[in-house]
């Protein structure tokens, strides 16, 4: 999916074999979803060239959570926002919640897993210690805006400054002006990464949106690089 994946697993007793499942999944979540692939499920559904029932079934079960997303974010997060089909917005986060399942069923019970900057966390790195996720800032690569710990987190942000404007406002069709990332925390990585897309696309009406959120967080950065926090942040940040 044209991104790094990098599987951190702290457990000396689970098997490395582990690993390799994970990166088998990944690899047919690629095959499946992959925007960037001419013959996987997505694209060819897309392209109008099979009919949903001829797709893998994972595919209808990740379209029927992109519209009841849809409709939770009144049309902010919607799969076809940029005028083709594209769940990439959950498929990411969607992924790494399946990775994290595998590993647990390998046994796993401190890790990691990162997939271009959505992260699932569980556990401990070293005894008695916290998984340290340090939130890029988006003005400044060598820089962090934010860093936060937990034993148990997922995390996903959204913006711009490292694939360009590739969030769309559905309502508008144009790219979101006034807000330079949205990060989200929270219980499961694919809502998470759901939420901080749509949250974006609102632009600078966003901050407004997440403070509504129940059960995830929220840091917000405005263009103004003026930073807006959720009390569900605040309770990760370090």
């Amino acid at each position: 999916m044209g991104m790094p994946i990098v599987v951190d697993v702290c457990d000396a007793d689970v098997d490395a074999s582990a690993v390799d499942h994970v990166f088998e999944w990944l690899r047919f979540v690629d095959r499946t979803f992959s925007t960037y692939r001419d013959d996987s499920d997505i694209s060819r559904l897309a392209r109008g060239e099979c009919a949903l029932a001829d797709c893998h079934p994972a595919v209808a079960v990740v379209l029927r959570r992109c519209e009841a997303l849809r409709r939770e974010t009144d049309g902010y997060f919607d799969a076809r926002a940029a005028g083709t089909l594209d769940p990439s917005g959950l498929v990411k986060g969607w992924s790494v919640e399946g990775a994290a399942r595998l590993l647990e069923r390998h046994g796993a019970r401190n890790y990691s897993v990162n997939a271009g900057g959505d992260i699932r966390v569980r556990g401990c790195p070293l005894p008695g210690e916290r998984w340290r996720i340090g939130i890029q800032h988006p003005t400044d690569p060598t820089a962090v805006a934010a860093v936060i710990a937990s034993n148990d987190l997922a995390i996903a942000t959204s913006g711009a400054y490292e694939r360009g404007a590739h969030v769309i406002d559905p309502h508008s069709g144009r790219p979101p002006r006034d807000v330079l990332s949205v990060t989200i925390v929270g219980h499961d990585l694919a809502t998470a990464d759901a939420y901080a897309t749509a949250a974006f696309a609102m632009g600078a009406d966003g901050p407004r949106w997440t403070a509504t959120l129940r059960d995830y967080g929220a840091m917000t950065i405005l263009a103004s690089e003026t930073v807006l926090t959720t009390p569900g942040f605040q309770r990760v940040r370090i």
